[in-house]
């Protein structure tokens, strides 16, 4: 197993914390002025008992990234509440659960191309690519003389994401949003 530093966690990531592997969920760097210092807030869920905990990291500490096997695959279709991968070698698929996928299949398109990391042979979490581009499907119309300002509006996607725009972005326009925080990057 490798130590990264506390920076370098990233959504997706598994690391080993209390002896157990953890998939992080959200990962956010916070520097509180002053005495405090830098640290990431981290929140990981536990691969194999499901329980969910929250952690503050100081920057400068290391982790250990848990070994895995990491696989190419592209990401099928959706059948109910399960999500079709296929192996880009051999041609296997792969069923995951929407619970498996949580905070990360609304980001998921037909023919994404997406990494799944294996643990003993047992698919544990999947990294997304940096950005997608998604289409607007809902969002509230364009005001004249709106510009780029600090307000911004609720936005739909295709996959039923929400994402908050600039109020000059309009419905059936394609964007792109950052896959770790969330939010809109720009128009694509």
């Amino acid at each position: 197993m490798a130590k990264v530093l506390a920076t370098e966690i990233r959504v997706g990531n598994l690391i080993e914390w209390d002896k157990r592997i953890w998939r992080v969920l959200k990962s956010y760097h916070v520097h509180v002025g002053g005495r405090g210092g830098a640290f990431m807030q981290v929140e990981m869920k536990d691969i194999e008992a499901g329980t969910k905990t929250n952690q503050r990291i100081r920057t400068e500490d290391k982790v250990e990234r848990a070994f895995v096997e990491p696989r190419e695959m592209t990401f099928l279709y959706q059948d109910g509440d399960n999500y079709i991968f296929m192996d880009k070698e051999n041609y296997e698929q792969l069923n995951l659960s929407q619970e498996f996928l949580e905070g990360q299949y609304e980001y998921l398109l037909p023919n994404t191309d997406v990494q799944v990391n294996f643990h003993n042979d047992r698919a544990i979490g999947v990294q997304l690519p940096a950005s997608v581009v998604l289409t607007i499907t809902d969002t509230e119309p364009n005001l004249k003389g709106a510009t780029a300002t600090s307000s911004y509006k609720p936005a739909t996607m295709e996959t039923g994401l929400v994402v908050m725009v600039p109020p000059f972005v309009l419905q059936g326009e394609k964007i792109k949003i950052n896959t770790d925080s969330g939010e809109y990057i720009e128009r694509a």
